[in-house]
């Protein structure tokens, strides 16, 4: 039993250590994806934004979020638990006036471009593990986490060192890709696809949407609402074949060399697509919840 838990967590520190490389080398390619810097899928809403525009989409799903943050109207504060160049930091600095962010990443890179795009407004992104935030408790109103708790896997830790960073009655909203049964009980093609995902984007795995559920239930979480959005993101998702072509094209024109990690970044978009093909293994989710 010891060999296989070292085996295990061996794993998980070679994959920490993959997902700073990763995010060291390719978050530059994401401005590709988005102008704004969103590393993140979209959300469509119906005559608001156009399924043609990527980045409306994008930043619907910051809005989507924040909504569902109850921001109050005096001075409050908010942590993005692994915050990517703080994109979504911004899109909220600029909607709440009376809101001062901190987001945390373990790319160095990340943190030195992340906080020049931060400069002269209300928010600092620190080189830090959201599994163990340097925060006392009771700091946040609010704490958000995008497409990043996926890395560790959903696990109970991450969930309960939002719990213990947030102020009692504050909100705690997620927005992820979930597994909607556990991965031993998925078919081969959705175990395939689920496993190449998470070899490019260096993740552990995806966590099942039922023991996310209860792990919430258990810290102490309350109000607890889990919303399938995935037909909201899916145009978005589609918009990956073209984000692809689009890119190594731009890559052969301009004569620069494809990188190994923007190799990885683009064979987990095309995974991504795959994934969601798989309707009955896999789901795209916004979970809401107070402490």
């Amino acid at each position: 039993m010891k060999s296989i838990t070292l085996n295990h967590q061996e794993k998980v520190e070679t994959t920490k250590i993959e997902m700073i490389d990763f995010y060291n080398e390719a978050t530059v390619d994401y401005e590709f994806w988005s102008k704004d810097l969103n590393m993140h899928f979209g959300y469509y809403k119906p005559l608001k934004n156009s399924l043609f525009s990527r980045n409306t989409m994008l930043n619907e799903m910051n809005n989507q979020v924040l909504k569902r943050l109850n921001i109050s109207k005096d001075k409050s504060n908010l942590i993005d638990l692994g915050c990517g160049v703080g994109g979504t930091m911004r899109y909220a600095l600029k909607k709440y006036k009376n809101l001062s962010a901190f987001g945390v990443t373990l790319s160095e890179f990340q943190v030195k471009t992340g906080n020049k795009l931060l400069k002269n407004k209300r928010g600092t992104i620190v080189n830090e593990n959201y599994n163990n935030t340097p925060f006392k408790p009771n700091t946040f109103n609010a704490a958000l986490a995008i497409e990043s708790l996926c890395h560790s896997g959903h696990k109970k830790e991450s969930l309960q060192e939002a719990h213990r960073i947030l102020k009692p009655r504050g909100r705690f909203v997620i927005a992820d890709a979930f597994l909607k049964k556990e991965e031993t009980d998925l078919c081969y093609g959705s175990h395939y696809a689920h496993r190449r995902l998470c070899d490019h984007w260096s993740l552990t795995n995806l966590g099942s949407i039922n023991n996310v559920k209860k792990d919430l239930e258990t810290i102490g979480f309350k109000n607890i609402k889990i919303e399938d959005i995935s037909l909201r993101v899916a145009p978005s998702v589609l918009h990956v074949p073209f984000a692809i072509v689009g890119f190594i094209l731009k890559k052969i024109f301009t004569f620069k060399p494809l990188k190994r990690e923007s190799l990885h970044n683009l064979k987990g978009s095309f995974y991504a697509l795959l994934s969601g093909l798989h309707l009955k293994s896999f789901g795209y989710y916004i979970i809401s919840c107070t402490k």
